[in-house]
């Protein structure tokens, strides 16, 4: 009996209610996403997720995240393995990416698929390694702090200074979802860094890790590691911020995962020096 056929597939838009099967085919497939993700991650932009079915059964997904008139970022693109091979993934790939429209679209990739993103029109930015290792136990500096509800606005914006979009609906949920702790680190009443360490499927991950010099960095470090003291905990570093590399590998992290940043056009400027940490690697 034949498989059935591309055209077979039936793409939706999909809810936050259908996302558990895909974070666990993510889950099968080693990215070890966060457990409380997806709610942050619909609330930027609830109309850009999309998964495929064959007599209505998911075999297919994707996300194309919209961050204001200019940009996008792709993630989650998954086939079910068993039915790999058979065109559901490009099906679905091209319906959801109109969903960008205009928009320069981003997305990191992984290394088998690098070759057939660029053949989709996305250019090499830069490649970020997952580095994982056991959290040091080390003195928090008096001066970072749990993030509090005063602190949002100012972080949104310095966000804004390390990222291509603004994305305060994202963060809005982001720096207080289940399990999240975030920590920022101020002088003269300026944000000089912030970062969050969420619980992960195989162990917590720490993303971002923004801040403006290396010793910024390594004090909010202390204090997201410090909740996770003696046990294992990831970070995606950028590779074009070597301090952030020298950061990861000081705490004795090795590298685990690559990816490749990649887009489809300009982005707007960001400061990528401050950018010692990646958010995630579904979102941007």
């Amino acid at each position: 009996m034949a498989s059935p056929a591309p055209e077979d597939l039936v793409i939706t838009q999909a809810g936050l209610d259908d996302w558990p099967v895909v974070r666990g085919w993510a889950v099968d497939e080693g990215w070890n996403p966060g457990v409380s993700d997806s709610a942050a991650f619909f609330a930027q932009d609830p109309e850009g997720f999309f998964i495929g079915r064959i007599d209505g059964e998911p075999v297919s997904a994707i996300s194309v995240v919209n961050y204001g008139s200019d940009y996008a970022f792709l993630g989650w693109y998954l086939v079910r393995p068993d039915v790999r091979g058979r065109g559901y993934g490009l099906t679905t790939w091209k319906t959801a990416l109109a969903h960008a429209e205009n928009r320069t679209v981003g997305l990191d990739g992984v290394v088998d698929q690098q070759d057939n993103y660029r053949r989709s029109g996305f250019e090499l930015a830069h490649r970020t390694f997952r580095y994982a290792g056991t959290a040091p136990a080390r003195p928090v500096p008096a001066d970072v702090r749990a993030v509090r509800p005063e602190d949002v606005e100012d972080i949104t914006a310095y966000d804004a200074g390390c990222t291509p979009a603004d994305r305060a609906g994202f963060l809005a949920h982001w720096l207080t979802g289940p399990g999240h702790h975030a920590v920022v680190r101020r002088a003269a009443d300026r944000v000089t860094g912030y970062g969050v360490i969420r619980p992960g499927h195989d162990c917590p991950r720490i993303g971002p890790l923004f801040a403006d010099t290396p010793e910024d960095a390594r004090a909010v470090f202390a204090a997201l590691t410090a909740e996770a003291a003696g046990g294992p905990v990831a970070i995606d570093v950028p590779e074009n911020n070597p301090a952030g590399v020298a950061l990861a590998e000081e705490a004795g992290f090795t590298p685990s995962f690559e990816t490749a940043r990649m887009y489809t056009g300009p982005v707007r400027p960001y400061a990528q020096e401050r950018v010692f940490g990646v958010t995630t690697l579904e979102l941007g």
